[in-house]
This record gives structure tokens, sequence and C-alpha cells, in this order.
């Protein structure tokens, strides 16, 4: 059985204690879940998510500067995208738990 590197298992654990505490607030996931179907400018995120300004600004800054999404610049709209692969891979899994329309019903 191979050695365990703590020192590295802990820095993951904290990497990963991080991300979730991100993830933790309602409105940036629901930001990050509407960020999974594609690239979005801030008023088609203000138009889906029924997030106001300044909570909208509040909470994309907070995720840029986490680095879980990146932004374009298009004339004077700032278009988002998911940025971090990991995040990207926790939200399609809870994509496909919560949001996804279910066959046969409700669980």
């Amino acid at each position: 059985m191979p050695a365990i590197d703590l020192v590295a298992l802990q820095a993951a654990a904290g990497q990963a204690s991080a991300l979730l505490k991100t993830l933790a607030n309602p409105d940036r996931l629901l930001l990050l879940c509407q960020l999974t179907q594609g690239e979005f400018c801030v008023s088609d995120l203000e138009r889906m998510t029924g997030i106001r300004q300044p909570t909208l600004s509040q909470q994309l800054t907070v995720l840029r500067e986490e680095a879980l999404v990146s932004t374009r610049r298009e004339g004077k709209q700032i278009f988002y995208s998911i940025a971090s692969p990991d995040a990207l891979a926790i939200l399609n899994t809870l994509y496909g738990i919560y949001c996804q329309p279910q066959q046969g019903g409700p669980k």
C-alpha cells in the first residue's frame, strides 16, 4: 500500500473546502448553475436568475476572485463563463441531480 502524503491530502482538503464554501451561497450556486449551460452577459444572468443589482455584481465579483468564472468584454457588455474545471464537474453533478427535468415525475 503506497504511503499517504498527509501534507498533500491536507492541501487538497483545504482546496475542496474553499470551493464548497463558495458554492454554498444560494445566489452564487444559481449563477453557476446557469453558466453550466454556456456563456451569458450580466443582463441575461439577471433576467434568468432574478438576482438583482447590486447582489448580482457582488456575487459575480466573488466568483471572479475565486477564479470560478472568466469574463469577456464585448462593447459595453461583460460575458461570464465557468473557468474552473473542478467547479464545473461538481456543478454538472448537482445539475443532474437537482435541475434536470425528472423522468416519470418527482423524486
